[in-house]
C-alpha cells in the first residue's frame, strides 16, 4: 500500500484569507492559493487545477502499462485534463473532469485503441475517486 501526503494551511478567513500548499514530495513547498488563485488571475494555484493535474497523470500512467499489457511497447501520450467547478445549492460541486488525449501508438487500430483508452479512463484510481462525470476525447496519430 502506498500513502502520499499533503497539507495545506490557511490564514484569515473567506475572501480575505490566504493559504499555503505544501506536499510530501516537496515539489509544491507553501505554494499559494486563496479566493484570487480559484476564481480570478492571481498567481498561484487552486485544489481544480491541482486535481486536472493528478487526473491527466493518472489517466495518462494508466493508458500506458494498459498499452504495454496489450504488447505495444512504443508511443507516445498526451493527456489534458479540464476539471469544471460549478455553483450549484449555495455551494460548489466539481462536475466534470474532461481528458483531451493525443497519442501516437505505432501498430494499433483505432478500435483497438478506443477500447483501451476507455478502459484506463474507467480505472484509473483519480477516475474511481472522482464522483462526478468524466469524458474522454482522443485522437491517434
Amino acid at each position: 500500500m502506498t500513502t502520499r501526503t499533503a497539507s495545506a494551511k490557511y490564514e484569515g478567513m473567506g475572501k480575505d484569507g490566504k493559504g499555503r500548499i505544501t506536499t510530501q514530495s516537496g515539489v509544491l513547498s507553501e505554494q499559494g492559493y486563496g479566493f484570487g488563485t480559484r476564481f480570478g488571475d492571481e498567481p498561484g494555484t487552486n485544489p481544480e487545477e491541482l486535481i486536472a493535474a493528478a487526473h491527466a497523470a493518472c489517466f495518462t500512467m494508466a493508458l500506458s502499462f494498459a498499452l504495454e499489457r496489450a504488447g505495444f511497447k512504443d508511443g507516445t501520450l498526451e493527456t489534458k485534463a479540464a476539471v469544471k467547478l460549478e455553483q450549484s445549492d449555495g455551494g460548489f460541486t466539481i462536475t466534470r473532469s474532461d481528458l483531451t488525449l493525443e497519442a501516437t501508438v505505432p501498430g494499433i487500430s483505432p478500435d483497438q485503441f478506443a477500447e483501451i483508452a476507455a478502459g484506463a479512463k474507467a480505472n484509473c484510481p483519480v477516475s474511481k475517486l472522482l464522483n462526478a462525470e468524466i469524458s474522454l476525447e482522443h485522437k491517434l496519430h
